[in-house]
């Protein structure tokens, strides 16, 4: 099962990159396996994907004795990261994607091993929604240049859940839009349902869980 899902995801990515004139190498699938136990992420890995993405410290803290000997694996924190768990984090993960303040790039800074990181970005007004304003971004940059153990790959955003793709739209070209003007390469944007629109609008790194695994469990 898993095998076709990751093919039907990779028909849909073929795809939109061709409308876009854009090459498969430019674009990272970035499988997200939280909730899934690692048994899923070692099928994952065994069908060639090599990029992982979890949103609980202490959900892949419990995972992660059983990947060790997985061979170029990156696992990314894509939810949001409490300043009081960055020491794991940084000890867990190879990226970051969700820094949203000077304090916790510090901190992760302070656990002295090399990570990369991206700025996450809030574009909605959702209270549920974590992230810097694009106004702070300037300031942000100007921490991170500060801290020789990060570095900084790009931005990301998580638009409000709609059903209609097309509604993620204007928030993945805003991303696309503060991403040139700070010179930064990297934007990690779209989900199992938007993915399209995302890679339309300059994704680099598609955040896929459900369209790979499968719904998640609630529990």
């Amino acid at each position: 099962m898993l095998k076709q899902r990751l093919e039907c995801v990779e028909e849909r990515i073929c795809r939109a990159l061709q409308r876009s004139g854009r090459a498969r190498a430019g674009l990272t699938l970035l499988a997200v396996t939280k909730k899934f136990s690692a048994d899923v992420i070692r099928q994952a890995y065994e069908l060639g994907l090599r990029e992982f993405g979890e949103n609980y410290v202490q959900e892949f803290e419990l995972k992660a004795p059983a990947l060790q000997d997985l061979a170029g694996t990156r696992f990314h924190l894509i939810g949001h990261l409490q300043s009081n768990k960055t020491k794991k984090a940084a000890a867990l993960f190879s990226v970051i994607q969700t820094v949203d303040s000077a304090k916790l790039a510090e901190r992760l800074n302070d656990c002295g091993r090399p990570l990369e990181v991206m700025l996450e970005v809030k574009l909605s007004g959702e209270a549920s929604k974590a992230g810097a304003a694009p106004e702070e971004i300037p300031a942000l940059i100007d921490a991170l240049v500060a801290c020789p153990n990060l570095r900084l790959t790009g931005l990301m955003t998580m638009p409000p859940w709609s059903e209609d793709a097309e509604t993620s739209r204007p928030y993945f070209r805003r991303l696309r839009e503060l991403a040139d003007r700070h010179k930064l390469a990297g934007l990690s944007m779209g989900m199992s349902h938007d993915l399209e629109v995302a890679i339309e609008e300059g994704a680099t790194i598609i955040r896929i869980g459900t369209a790979l695994f499968g719904p998640r469990r609630k529990n």
